[in-house]
């Protein structure tokens, strides 16, 4: 099998272009506002047969896969995989930030999650399947939509995509490389924080690998959510000095300053003026346009008639990308922070990485864009964009003349200077991130 996938690898790179705010917003805005160009694509989880296939697609990103999958080429024959560590992002939801007006902002029908309703099993219990209505009689009815869908709900289409993301995953290592030899709880292991989302794209990437798997029984690792290193959960007063400092300074403010107009806009649209957790930053608007532009719904329009534009909403996804680059690379102290608020998880990620022996074949991580921005910032990412729906981190631990070594994939791509890495040398990379006496740092007593 390892004999039929040897090949020349060569992928492009497709980086968020530098340069700051303004350059972020006219790359993104080049071609009238387009929301699918080589830029990104935001309006489908199907990139267009026109661009390159690992085209940065919010709504679905770009992955492993057999047809564009090659072995390192240091691996011979006599080479061996012996562990895969795979870190993920959940796939597409409803918004999770939600206006005050919400419902007057969606279509008449809403968000239909019929088919992908969240469920609960509890020891001896029935298998209860959560069906989210609103009366339309509800007094507070107005600050969600109409349908069957909660607030950062998997949806269907979350649900399919993650069930074409969980057959690409078995052809790669099943199919291709035989390493994956059945879908089984001795094979592979599943952690995932506390959300639904997560545990419903874990079950459906297991369920597409294994169509018996359906239904089953399947042990899923979390920690409680108050300290979950995986979303991060954990307060960290500390890491939150660190954030406000860098967001004070013009290198942040002057971001804002200049998308004034911009702000005016969406505010009056969303009825958010003078909110300051939509006006501090651009995360709220960006998660409440991509997630209804992947879902193929319209841009909202107020009761009034103002809608947002194409335009606007492709400057707010570029805005978008600039802030996490800012806050999880680019800012002064912005490793500091990083490390404050995700040195659990790197710890816990070296550690099982390290070996010598691994439990199971596949251990399988699905956490949210706070989880993948943290790691790639980590991994020494040299421009971040908001981690996609989708967004995997592959880890790969070889065995070859003798020794270990690891090939880190992003998104199906070698992550640069990581193609092929001693394995030791990657887990002192990890260990490198982990703050000494984390918690008293986090809580101010070191």
């Amino acid at each position: 099998m390892l004999r039929r996938a040897l090949r020349a690898f060569a992928l492009t790179a497709l980086p968020f272009t530098p340069g700051g705010p303004a350059a972020a917003a006219q790359n993104a805005t080049s071609g009238g506002g387009s929301l699918a160009s080589t830029n990104g694509v935001y309006n489908s989880s199907r990139t267009p047969a026109s661009l390159p296939w690992n085209t940065y697609n919010f709504c679905n990103a770009p992955h492993a896969n057999a047809a564009h999958y090659a072995l390192p080429p240091d691996v011979s024959s006599a080479s061996q995989l012996v562990h895969v560590a795979l870190v993920m992002r959940h796939h597409k939801r409803t918004p999770d930030n939600i206006a005050p007006a919400e419902r007057t902002l969606n279509p008449a029908a809403g968000w239909d999650c019929t088919g992908a309703e969240q469920r609960t099993y509890d020891a001896g219990g029935a298998a209860i399947a959560h069906d989210a209505r609103t009366p339309a009689q509800h007094p507070f009815a107005v600050q969600l939509w109409n349908g069957t869908c909660d607030a950062g709900q998997l949806t269907p289409g979350g649900l399919t995509d993650a069930h074409a993301h969980g057959a690409d995953l078995w052809g790669v290592y099943h199919g291709k490389l035989g390493f994956l030899r059945e879908v089984s709880q001795d094979e592979i292991w599943v952690r995932t924080s506390t959300e639904d989302r997560t545990m419903q794209t874990a079950g459906a990437l297991l369920a597409a690998m294994d169509a018996r798997i359906a239904g089953q029984r399947w042990p899923v690792h979390t920690q409680p959510s108050s300290i979950d290193s995986l979303v991060p959960g954990y307060a960290c007063p500390a890491a939150d000095a660190v954030r406000d400092a860098f967001e004070s300074v013009p290198a942040w403010t002057q971001h804002l300053a200049d998308n004034a107009a911009l702000q005016a806009r969406l505010g009056a649209v969303f009825g958010t003026t003078g909110m300051s957790a939509w006006e501090s930053w651009y995360d709220h608007y960006f998660d409440a346009l991509s997630a209804r532009t992947c879902h193929g719904h319209p841009l909202p329009c107020n009761t009034a008639g103002a809608c947002v534009s194409e335009q606007d909403a492709a400057t707010v996804f570029a805005l978008g990308d600039f802030e996490y680059d800012y806050i999880w690379r680019a800012a002064q102290n912005a490793s500091t922070y990083n490390t404050l608020t995700f040195g659990v998880f790197f710890s816990e990620l070296a550690d099982a990485l390290a070996g010598p022996s691994y439990t199971h074949r596949l251990a399988l991580y699905v956490g949210h864009d706070g989880s993948l921005v943290r790691l790639l910032a980590g991994l020494g990412a040299s421009q971040l964009r908001w981690p996609a729906l989708g967004t995997e981190v592959i880890f790969e631990v070889w065995e070859a003349r003798g020794a270990r070594f690891v090939r880190v994939l992003f998104q199906g791509t070698p992550f640069p200077g990581l193609e092929w890495i001693a394995l030791d040398t990657l887990v002192g990379k990890l260990r490198a991130l982990v703050p000494d006496n984390l918690f008293a740092r986090c809580m101010g007593a070191a």
